[in-house]
Formats: C-alpha cells, sequence, structure tokens
C-alpha cells in the first residue's frame, strides 16, 4: 500500500470522526484495584460471584467472556453503563455511557461502588482508590484468559528477546497491566479545535502529575506516578511514539498524521486468532509482504505468517497521554485512580480546562515556573512524577501556577452552569500544600502509619 492510501487510512479512522456534528459529551472510566485484606491475589470465584450480584442488583447484562465461560464485562443498555475487568480479576473498572454532566457519572458512580464494596468487604476484601494495587508484589499478574488479554499478556512478557530500536530499557514487570488502576476521561474534540488541544493540553502533563500522582511501588521509590514509567518501559513503548507526551508540538493535521504513520503496529487478528509481533511502524508495515508472528492455538504458541491488509489499521493501539481515539474524542490517560472521595476530580479537571483551551494557552505560553530552564515538556513530565522536585523548583512560585491553571479549570466548570465546580476542590488544597495521594500516603507510613489505613483511607466516599 502506497503512502497516500496509508495517510487516507489514518485520516478517516482518527480525523473524519472529528468533523462529525457532536454535543459534547463526557466519557468517564475509573478502574480500581481489588484489595485482599489478607494480602493475597484474588480468588476468582469470589470475585465472579460478586460481578454477578451486581449485575442482578442493576439489571446489567453479560456483554463478555473469558475462555472458561466466565463473564468478564456486564453492561446496562439503557445507561451504556459497564462493569469490566482490565487485564486481570484484580482490577475493577466502572466506565459510564456518555453523559451531559459529571454528576449524571458521579451519582451513578457513588451507587454502584457502594454496592460493590458492601459485598467485597464480607468476603474480605476492599476497592480502594490506588493507582498501583497495594498487593503488587503477591500478584502474579495471571491475566484473564480471553483473545485480547492472552494476547497482550505474551506480547508484553516478549520484551526479553527484544532490543529496543530506540533504546529504550525495559523494566521487570511485564504484568503491571494487571496491577495498575487508572482514571481516564474522554472528551469529544472538533477538528478546528485538535490540534490546539493536543498542543496544549500536553504541557499541563508535568502539573498533572504533581497533582493526581497515586502509584507509588516500594521497588521504585523515587516515584510518586510510577505507572506512566511501568508503560513507557514496557513493549508498550518500544517505539515511544505509542506512549507518553508528543515530545514536540503538532502543527498540522496533516503532520498529526504523519506522526500517526510512525506509531507502531504490534498485534492484528485472523480467523479470530489474535496475532501479536514485534512491533512495526504503521507507515512500513503496509510496504512487507508478509508479516511473522505468534498466535495461541488453544494449547500453545505457534507462529504464523500473513500478510497485512488495510483493515489491520484497526489494530493500531496506542496509549498516549492524550489518545485521538476514532470516536472523535481525545482519550487522557495519564492519571492515577484518585482516592475515591476525589473519584471525579480528573474528569472534572479535564472537562474545566477543555472549555478553556485557548487562555491555558496564553498562560502556558509565558510560564517561566517549570518550562524556563531547559527542560522538554517529556523530560519535566518525568521529573515532576517523582518525589523529589528539580533544584530549580520555586515552591511558592509553583504552588501559585497550579491554581492559576485549577481557576481557569474551575472558570470553565462555572461556564457549564452545572455546578460541577465543587469537584475540584481538593486539588484546590493539594496545589496549595504542594501534595498529592501518594506523597501523602508515603510521607504517612514513615511517619508510622500503615499501608491499610491508607487502603482504608482512600476507599470511604
Amino acid at each position: 500500500m502506497d503512502k497516500e492510501k496509508v495517510y487516507s487510512a489514518i485520516y478517516n479512522k482518527y480525523i473524519m470522526p472529528t468533523k462529525a456534528v457532536r454535543k459534547n459529551y463526557i466519557g468517564v472510566e475509573i478502574e480500581m484495584p481489588v484489595v485482599a485484606l489478607n494480602g493475597s491475589c484474588v480468588d476468582e470465584k469470589t470475585v465472579h460471584e460478586i460481578a454477578d450480584f451486581f449485575s442482578d442488583r442493576f439489571g446489567f447484562a453479560p456483554a463478555g467472556y473469558d475462555s472458561q465461560g466466565e463473564v468478564t464485562s456486564f453492561e446496562n443498555n439503557e445507561s451504556g453503563d459497564i462493569l469490566s475487568f482490565d487485564c486481570s480479576y484484580s482490577n475493577l473498572e466502572l466506565s459510564f455511557g456518555r453523559a451531559k454532566t459529571l454528576f449524571d457519572v458521579y451519582d451513578r458512580f457513588k451507587s454502584y461502588y457502594s454496592f460493590l464494596n458492601d459485598r467485597f468487604h464480607v468476603q474480605g476484601y476492599i476497592l480502594t482508590g490506588m493507582g498501583i494495587n497495594p498487593n503488587s508484589a503477591n500478584i502474579h499478574g495471571k491475566p484473564i484468559q480471553n483473545e485480547r488479554y492472552r494476547m497482550l499478556y505474551h506480547y508484553l512478557h516478549s520484551y526479553k528477546k527484544h532490543t529496543s530500536e530506540f533504546g529504550i530499557s525495559f523494566h521487570d514487570r511485564p504484568d503491571f497491566g494487571t496491577f495498575t488502576s487508572a482514571s481516564q476521561v474522554q472528551l469529544d474534540v472538533s477538528y478546528d479545535r485538535l490540534i490546539d488541544v493536543i498542543n496544549v493540553t500536553g504541557l499541563l502533563e508535568p502539573y498533572k502529575a504533581m497533582l493526581f500522582a497515586n502509584s507509588y511501588m516500594p521497588e521504585h521509590p523515587e516515584f510518586l506516578c510510577v505507572r506512566n514509567m511501568l508503560w513507557e518501559h514496557s513493549m508498550q513503548g518500544y517505539n515511544p511514539h505509542n506512549v507518553g507526551m508528543f515530545s514536540l508540538p503538532i502543527h498540522s493535521v496533516n503532520e498529526l498524521i504523519e506522526y500517526i504513520g510512525t506509531q507502531s503496529i504490534y498485534c492484528t487478528m485472523r480467523n479470530g486468532k489474535y496475532i501479536d509481533f514485534k512491533p512495526i511502524r504503521v507507515c512500513d508495515y503496509f510496504d512487507r509482504n508478509e508479516i511473522h508472528g505468534e498466535y495461541f492455538n488453544g494449547e500453545k504458541y505457534c507462529e504464523i505468517t500473513f500478510k497485512p491488509e488495510q483493515s489491520d489499521i484497526n489494530y493500531l493501539r496506542t496509549f498516549k497521554f492524550q489518545d485521538l481515539t476514532f470516536r472523535g474524542t481525545i482519550e487522557y490517560r495519564s492519571s492515577c485512580c484518585q482516592p475515591i472521595s476525589d473519584v471525579m476530580t480528573v474528569a472534572a479537571f479535564h472537562t474545566g480546562i477543555n472549555e478553556r483551551i485557548s487562555e491555558l494557552k496564553e498562560l502556558l505560553k509565558d510560564d517561566r515556573v517549570i518550562y524556563s530552564h531547559g527542560y522538554s515538556p517529556t523530560e519535566l513530565a518525568e521529573m515532576f512524577s517523582k518525589r523529589e522536585y528539580p533544584d530549580f523548583v520555586e515552591k511558592s512560585e509553583l504552588s501559585k501556577q497550579l491554581i492559576r491553571i485549577l481557576k481557569l479549570a474551575e472558570d470553565g466548570l462555572i461556564y457549564r452552569a452545572n455546578g460541577e465546580e465543587k469537584l475540584l476542590a481538593p486539588l484546590f488544597e493539594r496545589a496549595e500544600r504542594l501534595t498529592n495521594p501518594a506523597r501523602e500516603m508515603v510521607t504517612g507510613i514513615e511517619n508510622g502509619i500503615s499501608m491499610w489505613d491508607f487502603i482504608e483511607k482512600y476507599s470511604r466516599v
């Protein structure tokens, strides 16, 4: 396939949907670790029983199954809400059908969460608001046994066979998807705002790391937000263009299309079976006469050679912090699951900022707090994911800038006139004190508070 056809396929998948007239809905996804109070792995039978109780109580119907016939997801046809398990049965996800207001989501979340956690408590478990399952050292990364997650597990574990041409170093927890939990939001984006939204919200990533960090692992004690590192230094980040930030500004839609062409495909399907293979850039993939990969035949992995097809573009899976989707939305993916009492802060922040992109662009254009010291946005995002602030930081100015950013988000929510601005209150407190849930937890543990106290604290509605 020549380059023009590749770019046309990219345009049709990603750019064309942004030209549709839409009503600026909000999509919210909240992943939460299922934590065994005795520190062990979860008992899958118990998890399935609780999910069945939930589906009966709220009128959800089975929507997906694993290879043993167990239900992996339930959906409510009326609301579009979904209960599912992400990568493993230790990570429960509530995804909400498109909503007009944040309170439409929050009210349902509280009802679902309260029911689920009551059931989990009876069985010796708790759902809590953390970006890393605190039992991660005892979770041995068993994935859900369906086509997608089996493939993903196999692909991520292939890192030992590959040396990245981009020179990344791989960590030794390729099972990270089974114990990491995110808070994600999707917002409609129009064609005429697309480039500004990607560029401007990208510059927010270092500030967001300070506000939302909530994934601490003793194995990586320098990080307060270790989730991003786990993604970027895995096979998902074999090609850095598939993860993290856009390292340079995007200047036009054509440039964005070319950038997507440099991202890599690592899987596709043939005859109902997932195939994974060494990542190949989109612009190179369709020039190949054949691709060599592996698939699971029901008993073991087998080698296979196949020819690329244009429809394989549908299996381009990326994990950018600002990910343009085939739905005409930007999905914001970098934030950890928050303490349950603050669970809507991620969605509220992004929804408000989305109404003030022009003002945010002006604020960050003149930023001298972090963007005047010779570091790129990507470098700064990593720096501010860590516990120690860089030496150049003036903390009082940093706090003021965070508050200015939050004021823009607040103004955006006030403009929406739904009373949603009250959901930002915890973030103003964090900005004033330059803290976040992970920092609070690590500091507390060092001062004699137990991890279990924080597990319970972060589970409160």
